[in-house]
């Protein structure tokens, strides 16, 4: 694959926007957490001043390596907010408004809130030891383990879920989520449980065309089915369910499945070539989806034109989205490819850089044009996480034991 080398101009627009991230997260930053985005009646409206739980783990991660002082204290802030409203059952909530003491875990069961925040604690522990976060989150660690667990299906060992129930909340996906069970491979790994069945299960229902028949019954019925509906891109289907599945290049949840070390080597190479193909990082980086569901086509719903967001190349149904862009850039650094990973963050920082650095939530997929939230916070968190990986040898996200399954 063609790699391009790198510029004095990447050099100058990565450090700028590493300045300009950290300084937004400062100005994000409240003794609860980090708000999702920057201040303002519009924000407040539509309640992104406040602890988001996907958001503020991911932002946890980017804060303990971002070098700033401030930001390294004040990175398990947010976590601390999302443990002390957790469920009973272990379920991290999805939104918690500090201000008035209330969480929210959204209306379908949100799943991916939990898998983040427990991402957080075992990445920034192998980041900086001394921050011991999971003895310090022990408890409610393992309740999160066992809820998310009993989410998982008995044999295929891959998460179940409702549709519009992880990040992509207006969107149809459900029954077993690449997106979701890419982060719950990842959890597995970090936490010693049995990550291999997953992957193996992942292969062989979310890329049908290439992996190995089942052998059992139930997973190989779902597997025919989507090989009779789907079109081959090259990429893990975006989820599989009894009746329908997803066959629209979930882009962020490919790049996702090579971050978190669901894809193998061979499946990273087809994804690597597919999302090329697509040109789903180009000139900004990452169109989360590459071709979009269509108004009324077989997986449109209804939910999908809430406040007009969910046509064709907005929000996540084909728009781009910086955070998605720089953990891409991430998962190829983690991968070796340091170049390739250069210039995939320099185009999530273009993207960042929008309007005077407005680190704008979305960009229209066709036309480019800004969307959602200005000042948004994972957008920085996921730049800083990036750069890291970009000059620091020792991965977040990646362990040996993957390396070793090349097939």
């Amino acid at each position: 694959m063609k790699r391009l080398a790198p510029s004095a101009a990447d050099d100058a627009l990565l450090e700028q926007c590493r300045e300009r991230s950290v300084r937004l997260l400062r100005a994000n930053l409240t003794p609860a957490g980090v708000l999702a985005a920057s201040r303002g009646a519009r924000a407040r409206r539509r309640g992104y001043c406040a602890i988001f739980g996907r958001d503020a783990s991911l932002c946890a991660i980017g804060m303990a390596i971002s070098g700033d002082a401030r930001l390294e204290r004040g990175a398990a802030a947010g976590l601390a907010t999302l443990a002390a409203h957790q469920s009973p059952e272990g379920q991290i909530p999805n939104i918690v408004d500090a201000r008035r003491a209330r969480s929210d875990f959204w209306y379908l069961g949100c799943i991916d809130a939990t898998l983040w925040w427990l991402i957080a604690l075992a990445a920034i522990d192998r980041a900086r030891p001394r921050a011991a976060l999971r003895r310090r989150f022990a408890a409610p660690a393992q309740r999160a383990l066992a809820w998310l667990r009993a989410q998982e299906h008995p044999r295929f060992r891959l998460l179940q879920q409702n549709e519009a129930s992880d990040w992509a909340d207006i969107m149809p996906r459900s029954g077993y989520v690449l997106y979701s069970n890419a982060l719950w491979h990842l959890v597995k790994l970090q936490y010693g449980l049995d990550a291999e069945a997953t992957r193996k299960a992942a292969a062989r229902l979310l890329m049908p065309f290439t992996a190995p028949r089942p052998r059992e019954r139930r997973l190989r019925i779902l597997s025919e089915y989507a090989k009779r509906i789907a079109r081959d891109r090259g990429l893990y289907l975006s989820y599989v369910n009894y009746a329908t599945c997803g066959d629209e290049g979930d882009a962020f949840g490919n790049a996702l499945a090579v971050l978190c070390g669901l894809a193998p080597r061979t499946a990273a190479r087809r994804i690597r070539a597919a999302l090329e193909r697509a040109g789903a990082a180009s000139p900004y980086a990452l169109r989360v989806v590459c071709e979009p569901i269509a108004y009324r086509g077989r997986q449109w719903r209804p939910y999908m034109a809430r406040h007009g967001q969910n046509f064709a190349w907005r929000y996540q149904n084909g728009g781009v989205w910086p955070f998605a862009g720089a953990l891409w850039a991430a998962a190829l650094a983690e991968s070796g490819d340091v170049a390739a990973a250069r210039a995939a963050l320099a185009a999530a920082a273009r993207a960042n850089a929008l309007g005077g650095w407005a680190f704008n939530e979305w960009l229209h997929g066709r036309s480019f044009a800004p969307g959602g939230m200005r000042g948004q916070s994972w957008n920085a968190a996921a730049f800083l996480i990036a750069h890291r990986a970009l000059r620091e040898p020792a991965p977040l996200f990646r362990h040996p034991a993957r390396r070793q399954n090349g097939s």
